[in-house]
């Protein structure tokens, strides 16, 4: 059995023209900057949306150009240009989201603002020193590159490569495991970062045997998805697994496994995900509808979930 994602995941569509030329051509920046939108994120991650969209401040109003510590975006639709900055948010006048738990509420050009926002604002937090010399760095290209200051070498945003995994039978079953941190009932797709010198599809085979014991063939690619919590990006992938062969848990991280059925997980989805309100709470008589809750809809997890379970 072969299978597509039937959409693109949340955090992968295009919103945003991320507008690289600008970068190093200062005067343009400045030039957009008085007519800039500016999204502010707070140390949580969270920020002021409304109607589905994230509010965009007037750059203007806190300086006449942009402060060191902001990040330019890009372009959105109409040609604004879009930055970010890190600082505390009012908790009053509009809802503060964070688009992790939240991120099916925004559109898709507010989806990619805050995927790269999160991703560029969390790596200036971590990267004030250089990894070579321990000399102290500077923003420079609108914040896409930190300057060593004493030797003036360029350190760059790091993505790191994680791969994740739909295991099926070939036929009307899949695993699904569950990490020791998380809830009985919680259960998703078997995932782990590529190491060096390592194929994305070595990386399928080596972490699902490492973390349920099962060795599989047939490795497909099915798409991508930022994932900047803080810095990776998930690259989706199905297999074909045996449902004889046992599970060992070798590396400690997953405690829980097992082969569910295609009307399991369909049931499982239609129950909605890990952040919504549990369906017996709703209704007691539903608590034993379903042995398993899934992840939410921001997820690539969940796409590749939901294609595989209605293709």
């Amino acid at each position: 059995m072969t299978f597509r994602l039937r959409n693109v995941p949340l955090l992968s569509r295009v919103g945003l023209d991320r507008a690289d030329e600008l970068r190093s051509n200062p005067e343009e920046l400045a030039k957009g900057w008085a007519e800039a939108g500016l999204i502010t994120l707070d140390v949580r991650g969270r920020v002021n949306i409304v109607d589905g969209q994230v509010v965009l401040d007037d750059a203007a109003g806190v300086g006449d150009q942009p402060p060191a510590h902001a990040v330019f975006l890009g372009r959105i639709p109409g040609g604004r240009h879009v930055w970010a900055v890190r600082a505390e948010l009012d908790e009053g006048s509009t809802p503060l989201l964070d688009i992790r738990r939240s991120g099916q509420l925004f559109d898709d050009t507010s989806a990619a603002l805050l995927a790269t926002a999160m991703a560029m604002l969390t790596w200036h937090d971590n990267a004030g020193y250089s990894p070579v010399d321990g000399s102290r760095t500077t923003p420079a290209k609108g914040g896409w590159v930190r300057v060593n200051s004493n030797t003036g070498q360029e350190e760059f945003p790091r993505t790191d490569p994680a791969v994740i995994c739909l295991v099926h039978d070939g036929g009307d079953r899949a695993v699904l495991g569950r990490q020791k941190f998380w809830p009985e009932r919680m259960f998703s797709l078997l995932a782990g970062f590529v190491e060096a010198g390592e194929s994305l599809e070595a990386c399928v085979a080596r972490e699902i045997a490492e973390e349920v014991g099962l060795t599989v063939t047939d490795v497909e690619y099915l798409g991508s998805q930022p994932w900047p919590f803080p810095r990776s990006i998930m690259l989706g992938f199905h297999a074909l697994g045996d449902p004889s062969q046992p599970f060992s848990f070798n590396d400690g991280e997953i405690v829980e496994a097992d082969w569910f059925t295609r009307d399991e997980v369909r049931a499982a989805l239609e129950l909605g995900d890990w952040t919504t309100e549990p369906q017996s709470r709703r209704d007691p008589a539903s608590e034993s509808d379903s042995r398993l809750m899934l992840p939410g809809s921001i997820s690539i997890a969940r796409e590749i979930v939901e294609s595989w379970a209605y293709a």
